[in-house]
């Protein structure tokens, strides 16, 4: 994919230092093993050294030139636990933090914070929560972004069709600051691919043409976000077929910046988000990429419990991408 081929040419010899708190996860060691032939990354294994060797014998690759950093024996560990003190403020104590960082996210991410590692990829076998959670106590998000949230990259055709979709994957019901704040981040992380954002905030209702408390949010969320960033072509609220499709964009919003234009759609709640970006897969043939988190200080990525090794090489370039954007 083209695509993929740009973000390559970007990280190639950057030595951008991923952490994998799944270091004995077959799909894991695959992908890292051609992450690090490639040249993109240089992975840093979490788990028992014996335990992630055997792993990686067991899969065919091999991993004695790699990292691999066991939480239970680890030599900046009491500097670590320092650090994670100060950093939750009074609410863990040494004792505490001690027994927390031999969890292998939470370790993932101390390294990520710290700066030991430019970012972290894990959810192969952990649930969002337990990729998201650590992110969210330690990386935190960044100024002016009250909360992370996930797109997905959407393409078809060896590129010729690419979008962004979000929030997919993290906000159940997001209000209408949060809303906008989404929007703002699924632009940015649009242009880390190549992607013109012109951002439709999505609805049931075109420019007032149905009334609703609903409706009423995304207007709302649409004009906190061209506040926020005036420099970006944000409009709403809009179908998905008026921001999609030139001819109905010109009928029902010509006077739109964004209408049948759109190349990031921000869907109203989580549950219209998701359903959403798998319809487009399932029934459209597109290729979904993610969940991509964004409004990170630095890049924490979640994988679906699903994903093939394929998934896991392409996310980790995505967030060696993210990290070098950072």
């Amino acid at each position: 994919m083209e695509l993929f081929e740009s973000l390559k040419a970007k990280i190639y010899g950057k030595n951008m230092r991923i952490a994998f708190p799944e270091g004995t996860e077959p799909r894991i060691l695959g992908a890292v093993a051609r992450l690090k032939a490639d040249g993109l990354v240089d992975p840093i294994l979490i788990g028992n050294p014996a335990e992630v060797k055997a792993a990686a014998e067991d899969r065919g690759v091999s991993v004695d030139n790699f990292e691999i950093l066991d939480p239970n024996n680890y030599e900046k560990f009491d500097e670590m636990v320092a650090a994670f003190v100060e950093r939750r403020k009074g609410k863990a104590t040494e004792e505490q933090a001690r027994e927390v960082l031999k969890d292998v996210n939470y370790f993932g991410t101390m390294l990520t914070y710290m700066g030991l590692a430019d970012g972290m990829v894990s959810g192969a076998v952990h649930s969002t929560g337990d990729t998201v959670r650590p992110a969210l106590q330690i990386i935190k998000t960044k100024p002016g972004v009250s909360r992370t949230s996930g797109a997905f990259l959407m393409v078809r055709g060896r590129d010729q069709e690419k979008y962004l979709f979000s929030d997919c994957a993290i906000n159940v019901s997001p209000n209408a600051q949060e809303l906008a704040e989404i929007a703002v981040d699924s632009a940015k992380t649009a242009e880390l691919f190549d992607i013109d954002p012109k951002v439709a905030m999505l609805s049931f209702s075109t420019k007032g043409s149905a009334k609703a408390p609903e409706v009423d949010k995304v207007v709302e969320a649409t004009k906190i976000a061209q506040e926020l960033a005036p420099n970006y072509q944000i409009d709403g609220e809009l179908q998905f077929d008026a921001a999609y499709v030139a001819s109905v964009g010109q009928l029902k919003a010509p006077e739109s910046p964004v209408a049948g234009k759109a190349t990031v759609f921000v869907f109203p709640d989580l549950q219209a988000g998701n359903i959403g970006y798998k319809i487009a897969q399932r029934f459209g043939g597109f290729e979904a990429i993610g969940p991509i988190l964004q409004g990170l200080n630095k890049p924490v990525s979640d994988l679906s419990r699903g994903a093939n090794e394929e998934d896991v090489y392409k996310l980790s370039i995505i967030t060696a991408a993210q990290a070098l954007n950072n």
